[in-house]
């Protein structure tokens, strides 16, 4: 029967390839989102801004990462999907129905497409692009929200406007007009489903998703002596919650395939974690008293998911915050707000930010060009640090520090150093990992009693003294601001 599984799932039509995951399989209806300019676009923005000045291979694409996560996201589901029926067939026969079937197709797509347009709506630079102080206010402008969906219908998604705009709102926003594009239907799916399960929205399930909920509570629940204890009312959003887990949980397709391809591409080998093992070893959790659906790991697995926290904490550290990188990301943001000092590019920016009609204009490329025309006639400007890779000094590290605490280390710096306080300059990057440590919902250990067979939940900082070891943490920078570029400009602030 699990080759029915495999079958019915695999009816593909194409398969890229890919450098990190191999040969990479799309439906139809994948292929023509993937075809879509708005998505396309992904082509030319960078999936780690410019860490590529630090890391030259670092050069990969928030268009291979999108394709990567749905990758990843399929395979998680259908490998608890596997392991389910595997464990059941060592006591019983297992004879899926079509219904059964039926379910696990479409949640497995919604699964898929949901990753693949998951990161859709970033910008230039991705992250870095939101953190400049200029863009930063020019998406929290008053109307920016219905601006972006002028002749869109946004209730569906959201109950109301969000008070400031993120890059998870353009996603939601360019995943509307990519679906609504394609004939969906005819692959059997619904658009609101895909959009439910990505971050920020509020959506209530298709008919087809709530019938297809009910068939698959039932289907890994039915030995479940509590599983009638559930309201049907709350089953399909019960469902889409651990759909989402996977799209965006501690645990994601996401995380695993951005540490595996950052990694990778920045030829770095800090900690790592074996994909296969972690996947293998992934199981449908449930507390019918909570009530509670989502990703759970087997005591054997620990280790794997281990290995897979211990990366991302890691790559944090000696990747994505190392002093280098961070003080590029610093003069990068500094370039953006100073090429939107120009009053063109100024409106052009505005105008992609608020109509979806332009708002592919807005890729790395963009803002390239626009540094080198600032270059050529200012050398001493923050976009020639940029094109000429001219980085800035470091002065020192510190970890945990508060607000306050920065603050007085930057004027002690500059003190001690006979420098102005505004020529020291700081970053800082946050790495969050609380929930695992403190708060830890999003997956659970799974137990089964040797005699019994009974299946049992924990928590799992109360089965592994690993995670507890891991909270949130901050690393801080202290550079030197370029001498020649505060002088030209007299920005002292």
């Amino acid at each position: 029967m699990r080759k029915a599984v495999n079958d019915l799932l695999g009816a593909y039509d194409k398969i890229i390839m890919d450098p990190v995951h191999g040969g990479i399989p799309l439906y139809r209806h994948e292929i023509q989102v993937i075809d879509h300019p708005l998505f396309q676009r992904l082509r030319n923005i960078c999936q780690n801004d410019i860490l590529s000045l630090v890391f030259p291979g670092a050069t990969h694409s928030r268009f291979l990462h999108s394709v990567g996560v749905m990758h990843v996201g399929g395979r998680m589901f259908r490998a608890m999907i596997d392991a389910y029926l595997r464990e059941r067939q060592l006591s019983e026969q297992v004879d899926l129905t079509l219904s059964q079937l039926d379910a696990i197709d479409y949640l497995a797509k919604t699964i898929r497409l949901g990753c693949l347009l998951h990161d859709s709506g970033h910008s230039s630079f991705s992250h870095q692009f939101t953190q400049a102080r200029r863009i930063h206010e020019l998406m929290a402008q008053p109307g920016r929200f219905e601006q972006l969906w002028e002749g869109a219908d946004y209730r569906a998604y959201f109950r109301a406007p969000p008070e400031e705009l993120e890059h998870e709102h353009y996603s939601v926003r360019v995943a509307h007009d990519i679906l609504t594009s394609i004939d969906l239907e005819a692959a059997g799916l619904y658009v609101q489903d895909v959009m439910g399960i990505m971050e920020t929205t509020e959506v209530t399930p298709s008919e087809a998703f709530s019938r297809h909920a009910h068939t698959f509570w039932e289907f890994i629940a039915g030995e479940d002596s509590e599983a009638g204890r559930l309201r049907r009312a709350d089953i399909p959003a019960l469902v889409m919650n651990m759909l989402s887990s996977i799209v965006s949980g501690e645990i994601d397709a996401d995380r695993a395939d951005y540490m595996l391809r950052d990694g990778f591409h920045s030829s770095v080998t800090i900690g790592g974690f074996n994909l296969d093992h972690l996947l293998s070893n992934l199981r449908f959790g449930w507390d019918t008293r909570t009530p509670w659906l989502g990703l759970a790991i087997t005591h054997k697995g620990l280790g794997a998911l281990e290995d897979f926290v211990y990366s991302r904490h890691q790559m944090y550290r000696k990747v994505y915050a190392h002093k280098t990188a961070l003080g590029f990301d610093w003069l990068l943001r500094e370039a953006i707000n100073e090429a939107l000092e120009d009053p063109e590019i100024f409106d052009w920016v505005n105008t992609c930010l608020s109509d979806m009609q332009y708002f592919a204009d807005l890729t790395d490329s963009f803002f390239w060009e626009a540094f080198r025309r600032i270059a050529r006639r200012r050398p001493a400007s923050y976009s020639r640090c940029i094109v000429d890779r001219v980085k800035l000094r470091h002065l020192d590290t510190r970890e945990n520090l508060e607000p306050d605490e920065i603050g007085a280390h930057r004027h002690w710096l500059a003190r001690e150093l006979q420098l102005p306080p505004a020529d020291v300059v700081t970053c800082t990057m946050r790495a969050k990992f609380s929930r695992i440590g403190a708060n830890f919902d999003g997956i659970q250990v799974l137990v089964r009693d040797p005699v019994s067979r009974r299946r049992s939940l924990r928590r799992i900082t109360d089965v592994s003294a690993f995670f507890g070891k891991f909270g949130d943490g901050t690393i801080t920078h202290f550079y030197l601001r370029p001498q020649d570029v505060t002088e030209a400009t007299g920005n002292t602030g």
